[in-house]
């Protein structure tokens, strides 16, 4: 089977690594997504990851209220290293060749990001976890998505969560609510459906990034968004 895409940017949010699990990492869980990501490479994808940092932030959250947006901002960043750290050690375990790269300069621990050296990583077939963000503050990890896929030259950012699209209503408590198969910028943005932040889908509408959202926790899904079949919601210009 041939895939629709060639090189593709993954959004991973923190809270996909915890599972059922309240915060933290749950081995199992990222086993599994590590499998779902082993499936994609093997056919030949160029794969790029960037992750977030909720599911470890959420643990401190309680004693970070009303500290300085600034500096709360830099200890999610800091959470996402931690976060790209154990992906790229699961997946070492797995087989399977990765590299860390942050946005924030911890020499010691993880590579710069560098664009010309991740973009080379990703011809080498190795996989690349952008880790800290866009390195500022004031800027999600669906931006730093957006900001990444567009650098890379990716064909599509998917985005990963726990539903498997994008509804008219939340699905968990209106068992009315219907999947969008397509969605244009445009309408996602007028109807604040929250595919993204407004930033992230800005950016990816101009720089023409479609956007595809579904479930991590679907079985074979990521590899069903590559192969360009129906599954999830794809978001286009």
């Amino acid at each position: 089977m041939t895939p629709r895409y060639k090189r593709i940017l993954l959004k991973l949010s923190g809270e996909a690594l915890m599972g059922d699990d309240p915060f933290g990492i749950n081995r199992q869980t990222i086993e599994n997504i590590v499998a779902e990501i082993a499936q994609v490479s093997r056919l030949g994808v160029e794969i790029g990851v960037v992750i977030g940092g909720g599911n470890i932030f959420r643990g401190v959250a309680p004693g970070a209220a009303g500290m300085d947006r600034a500096t709360a901002d830099y200890m999610g960043m800091l959470a996402t290293v931690m976060n790209a750290l154990a992906l790229q050690d699961a997946m070492r375990q797995a087989g399977i060749s990765s590299r860390a790269l942050s946005a924030l300069n911890i020499e010691q621990v993880v590579e710069p990001y560098i664009r010309g050296k991740a973009i080379r990583y990703l011809e080498e077939g190795k996989i690349v976890i952008f880790a800290a963000g866009t390195g500022n503050p004031f800027f999600t990890t669906d931006t730093a998505a957006a900001l990444r896929g567009s650098e890379m030259g990716a064909e599509i950012v998917i985005k990963a969560t726990k539903v498997d699209g994008v509804y008219t209503a939340d699905p968990q408590r209106d068992p009315r609510a219907e999947r969008y198969t397509r969605l244009s910028f445009d309408e996602a943005i007028i109807k604040n459906l929250r595919v993204m932040d407004a930033t992230a889908l800005t950016l990816c509408r101009d720089q023409k990034l479609p956007i595809n959202v579904f479930s991590i926790f679907k079985k074979d899904a990521l590899r069903r968004v590559v192969l360009g079949e129906d599954e999830g919601t794809l978001v286009h210009v």
